[in-house]
């Protein structure tokens, strides 16, 4: 069996039941500190931001810091694996691609909200009427 190269997509709703279902599942939103904070983000995420300001550059510890939260890999065993690891950005798009980083370095059990936080835009550029955590009504927060 070969390893996969992507994360797993899941819908939001699917998302919230697995971490209903799994009490080990991490799920982290990589969006900016901005966007995290004044957006609002997922009830219960952790924030490790794939891309930040001041330079907008991909963070090079992000890859050590979802390590961290897995605590080394000591959340996996032979029984129940290892612990889901879910990335949720704005879209789906930055999370796809955090998401193939931490494959690439061999963090297993991977996935990713394919409709992120606020979902694609709509034909008037406006996020959150197409889909997206917030649009399905799922548990979030503003600060």
């Amino acid at each position: 069996m070969t390893e996969s190269k992507e994360p797993i997509a899941l819908s939001p709703k699917q998302a919230w039941e697995l971490m209903q279902q799994d009490s080990r599942a991490l799920l982290v939103d990589i969006r900016s500190t901005m966007e995290y904070l004044f957006v609002g983000h997922p009830k219960g995420a952790v924030h490790v931001p794939w891309i930040d300001e001041p330079d907008w550059e991909v963070n090079p510890h992000f890859v050590t810091e979802i390590r961290k939260l897995l605590l080394g890999g000591v959340v996996c065993d032979e029984d129940s694996g290892c612990a889901p690891v879910i990335l949720i950005c704005r879209s789906g798009k930055r999370s796809l691609e955090a998401g193939k980083a931490l494959l690439e370095a061999g963090v297993k059990n991977v996935m990713h909200v394919d409709e992120g936080f606020e979902g694609d835009l709509d034909e008037d550029h406006h996020r959150g009427t197409l889909g997206g955590w917030r649009f399905h009504g799922l548990p979030w927060e503003q600060c």
